[in-house]
């Protein structure tokens, strides 16, 4: 019997804790993916990919979440048409191979009740590194136009581009590290 009521409560509480997992559908009119790399020591260049999708999940009370997110190689804007080309071309994203750069996340870090990190992996031109993005804001509201949650925030890292078999321009000085920002928010589903 006492077997029997312990099953049933770790069932119960195994349901009850994946109650509380939540999905959030990226909304890409408030979601930017830029990034930023020192221009020869002068000035810092930036683009942003304009196309990107995905969802994340969180359970607030057991302090755990879940993301994938991807952007599309082809979308990428510095505002520099010759740039653009140059940077989808094979020395640099290959955007005809490898079309998506994805970033899959498993481990979320909390500070309170505001996610404070979100660890995962970064596939891009086929290869896939470990990489942890740092909140620098977050919060979530109930938004007043669709009368839905939304959670969202400012996420940052940098990465090391030859880590991912980048490395042109390397021998004469273009930069190695490429600070990443993503502004997200997602709806609640």
């Amino acid at each position: 019997m006492g077997r029997l009521l312990l099953t049933g409560l770790i069932a119960t509480a195994a349901s009850i804790a994946h109650a509380e997992s939540v999905t959030y559908a990226i909304d890409p009119s408030h979601t930017f993916v830029t990034f930023e790399a020192n221009h020869f020591g002068t000035s810092t260049l930036r683009g942003r990919f304009d196309r990107k999708d995905g969802a994340v999940m969180i359970d607030k009370a057991a302090k755990t979440g879940k993301a994938e997110i991807s952007v599309d190689a082809n979308s990428v804007s510095t505002g520099v048409p010759a740039l653009d080309t140059q940077l989808k071309g094979k020395d640099f994203l290959n955007a005809a191979e490898f079309s998506r750069v994805t970033f899959s996340a498993d481990k979320f870090s909390f500070s309170g009740d505001k996610v404070s990190e979100v660890a995962g992996t970064l596939t891009l031109l086929g290869k896939t590194q470990p990489v942890t993005l740092k909140a620098t804001h977050y919060n979530c509201y109930l938004n007043p136009l669709i009368k839905r949650e939304t959670c969202g925030g400012d996420f940052e890292t940098t990465i090391t581009r030859s880590r991912f078999g980048m490395p042109y321009g390397l021998d004469y000085g273009l930069p190695d590290d490429i600070h990443l920002l993503i502004q997200i928010e997602a709806i609640k589903q």
